[in-house]
């Protein structure tokens, strides 16, 4: 692109592509003093139960456009590379994250997109990080954590990518076993609620929820039950497609 172009001869030109991920993560209530996730999700430190949130992690801009906002990771795409080794590689490089759940989103590339003439083109891919992936996280300089309900000022329309990615989860969850990307292969159905008012926003009646999961025969009992200190011990569940697995176990899924 010639430097001298104006506005409406840059918009002319091919557009600017680019990959970014939007990375959803379940954490505590409350994160501990150094950013991390690594609390039990769905157990506070005495063992209670508690409301996990969904959280993404955000890199602050460090140049224009939108100086300071915060940003999705993202990064440029490059010759003889994948779309997903360019995803890969911007969670690398702000989170050091490696997801097991990589799936491709939406492409968005309307005009309004545009600043400074200069079309844009944003492939972007979603992923799901279960509480191993997180728990060793920490927030560096120009990267923090989020809860997704209480999101700073973002910069471009990422503000709307995260709202497109937060719907296809809520839709996809109620058909797949995507759940057990947050909270393991194996669960109580209380770790499941959490798992899924976590993604409503909302607290859900657990004796509703415990029925209609049941009669749905998306999840059957394992056989074994799970000790929560004081408390009786739960049993534990999976979904009954894949028992003790996961749909979504590969490294990179394709819509």
């Amino acid at each position: 692109m010639r430097i001298s172009a104006n506005v409406s001869e840059r918009a002319k030109e091919p557009p600017n592509i680019g990959v970014s991920v939007v990375i959803l993560a379940l954490g505590p209530s409350d994160m501990d003093a150094h950013g991390s996730l690594s609390a039990p999700a769905g157990a506070d430190a005495s063992g209670n139960d508690t409301i996990p949130t969904l959280r993404i992690p955000l890199v602050r801009r460090i140049r224009q456009p939108f100086l300071g906002d915060w940003a999705l990771p993202g990064g440029n795409l490059q010759g003889g590379r994948s779309l997903e080794f360019a995803a890969e590689q911007a969670l690398r490089s702000t989170t050091s994250l490696h997801p097991q759940y990589l799936e491709q989103l939406y492409t968005f590339g309307d005009p309004s997109r545009s600043h400074g003439g200069l079309p844009m083109v944003s492939i972007v891919y979603w992923a799901l990080i279960g509480e191993t992936e997180a728990k060793d996280f920490h927030e560096a300089q120009n990267v923090r954590w989020f809860p997704v309900n209480q999101l700073p000022p973002l910069a471009f329309d990422h503000k709307d990518i995260i709202d497109y990615a937060l719907t296809r989860v809520r839709n996809k969850i109620e058909y797949s076993d995507i759940a057990t990307r947050l909270v393991g292969s194996e669960f109580t159905l209380s770790q499941l609620r959490n798992v899924y008012e976590a993604i409503y926003g909302r607290k859900l009646d657990p004796p509703n929820f415990r029925r209609r999961m049941l009669s749905t025969g998306m999840v059957e009992p394992t056989g074994e039950k799970l000790a929560r200190g004081a408390h009786r011990p739960a049993s534990l569940y999976r979904y009954a497609a894949h028992p003790g697995t996961s749909k979504t176990q590969n490294a990179t899924a394709r819509q």
